[in-house]
Order: structure tokens, then sequence, then C-alpha cells
């Protein structure tokens, strides 16, 4: 009989904000859709601590990873600086995956000044790029061929940084590209890969891409978000998606995260784990720990959290 898992999570990916810094320019009200996500308007509010712990109160969530929030790019740092003016009594934001603009001239000194704060863990730099403006987040195309983003990247790896990767299908044969120039560096594959074209074609291209990206070795996946993208979404909808991701990468290299309060605009943060749980069901005991808080705390150097509860400090 399938048993669903109970144990210690680690949420490998979510966001907080606080609006009334003025920090997050891509939620002001004059602000148009990003990225395919729809209408943004549900998302206008503050989002913190206290506020992540009532959506996730069922759950044993001992530690998050918190993921850049999309801070006003002329001051990176300064998020990073306000996360640590945030509770960290119950683990939330105990790792801070930062943007950094990797092709910007002050990429290194940018990667230093973050490297400096003890929870920074990674770095992001969205890559998501599509013909539709509507649905972009990167401002530009090719952007993974760029010799200055590329030297930017490079610096990752002398500080222990992962890079989380984000991109659409149409960019996942690229992305194995990049993975293969930089062996030593380890990547996280954002939310499954972002399936944005739900019909027989879009869905090819999305597994055939992610079965060639999971051949390099330094690549993760973070299986977060499903329901960005399906909004109509029933747990048989979801369930081949997710079974595909660890499918490619094996237990070993998958990890589960809420990608909250983005998410909440079309599940409920028990329906994304309870998802989670129900689909990972049939899977043994040591792959479902590692899926739900193996891999996650050891690719984001999560070493005071134990199996049980948060360690002192």
């Amino acid at each position: 009989m399938p048993i669903p898992y109970s144990g210690p999570i680690v949420d490998a990916h979510h966001h907080l904000w606080d609006l009334s810094l003025g920090r997050h320019p891509w939620l002001a009200a004059t602000a148009g859709e990003r990225g395919g996500l729809g209408e943004l308007g549900p998302l206008r509010r503050n989002y913190l601590p206290a506020d992540y712990h009532r959506d996730a109160a069922r759950h044993d969530i001992v530690a998050t990873v918190h993921v850049e929030a999309g801070w006003t790019a002329e001051d990176s740092v300064g998020e990073t600086r306000w996360l640590e003016t945030l509770d960290k009594s119950q683990g939330v934001a105990s790792r801070y995956v930062v943007h950094v603009p990797l092709a910007s001239p002050q990429a290194a000194a940018l990667i230093e000044a973050h490297a400096a704060f003890d929870r920074v863990a990674g770095v992001r730099d969205i890559l998501s790029w599509d013909p539709d403006p509507a649905r972009r987040f990167a401002a530009s195309n090719g952007v993974m061929d760029d010799p200055a983003w590329r030297a930017g990247l490079g610096q990752l790896a002398r500080h222990g940084l992962s890079f989380d990767l984000m991109v659409f299908p149409r960019q996942l044969a690229d992305a194995t590209r990049l993975a293969a120039a930089f062996p030593d560096q380890q990547f996280v594959l954002n939310h499954c890969g972002s399936p944005i074209d739900r019909d027989a074609e879009g869905m090819r291209r999305w597994r055939d891409g992610l079965r060639l990206l999971a051949g390099r070795e330094n690549v993760a996946i973070k299986i977060s978000d499903l329901v960005a993208y399906d909004h109509d979404w029933t747990l048989d909808s979801l369930r081949p998606v997710v079974l595909h991701c660890i499918d490619c990468f094996g237990a070993g290299r998958a990890m589960f995260g809420s990608d909250f309060p983005v998410a909440g605009m079309h599940a409920s943060f028990d329906e994304v784990y309870d998802s989670f749980k129900a689909i990972s069901a049939d899977l043994s005991a040591d792959e479902q720990a590692a899926l739900f808080f193996g891999n996650a705390r050891r690719i984001y150097r999560l070493d005071d959290i134990s199996s049980t509860r948060l360690l002192p400090a």
C-alpha cells in the first residue's frame, strides 16, 4: 500500500516581500503581466514569515530556501540585507538564493558582497525568454552564450554557490550546453523547466528537453509551481509532470518546493504539498526523504538543520 511522506520538509523554493519598501517593480499596480503568469493582482500584498507560517501550518517545514523575488536590480544586495532582519526562529528563509545580474561589470563584486552573508547559498539570474513579450522574464534571448554573462557565472563555484536555472522548454538544449561548459558548477533547474505550452507538441518539447538536460550530472531539478501553467489542474494532470521529472533526474537530484505565494494564485499550500505527497507515495521511504528534505538540505548547504528540528544557532 502506498505510504505518503510524513517527515520533515525543506521547502526548496518560495518568496517573501514587503511592498511598503517599494523594491518590487514587477508587483507595482502599473506593471503588466509577467512570464505568462496572468493577472498579478492577487500577489500585490505583503508576504512575510507570519504569512508563510499560516499557509504551511499543516506541514512539518523545518527550513526554507528563499529565492530572489524581483527586488529592484540596482540594489540586489539590499534584498539580502532585508532578509537578514526577518525572524528565523521557525526556519523560514534559512538560506537565500540571491539575484546577481551576471553580465554586469559589477557581478564579481556583487557576488562577493552577497557571499559575505552565511545564509547565501545560491544565485539566480532569470533567463526565461519567449518570442511573446507577455511571456518573457528575461529581456533578451541568448544570454547563456554571452561571454560577459558566462564570466559572471564562472565566479560562483569558488564561493561554493549554486545557480538556480530558470528557462522555458525551448531553452533546455542551450541550458544543457551551458551545464556541460561549467561541469564544476551546481545548477538547479526551477519549476520543472516551466512547461508553459500545454499542447501535445509543447509537452513533447518539454519532455525531450528535460531528458537531455538531466544527462548532465551537475544539474538538479526543483519540482515546484506545477500549477503556474496548469490552472485547471487535477492530481491526474500533475502526476505525469512530477513523475517525468523524477524519472529523468532520479530521486537523488530532485526536490520539492512550494513557490509560495506565486503558486497560491492557483492552489493552496496544502493542495501543493498534499499533491506532492500523494504522487510520490509509491516511492521508497528513502526516496521520499531525499525529495522532501535531503536533497535541498545538501545542495543549499543546510548543515545546521537536523531531520527532525532546527538545531540551536
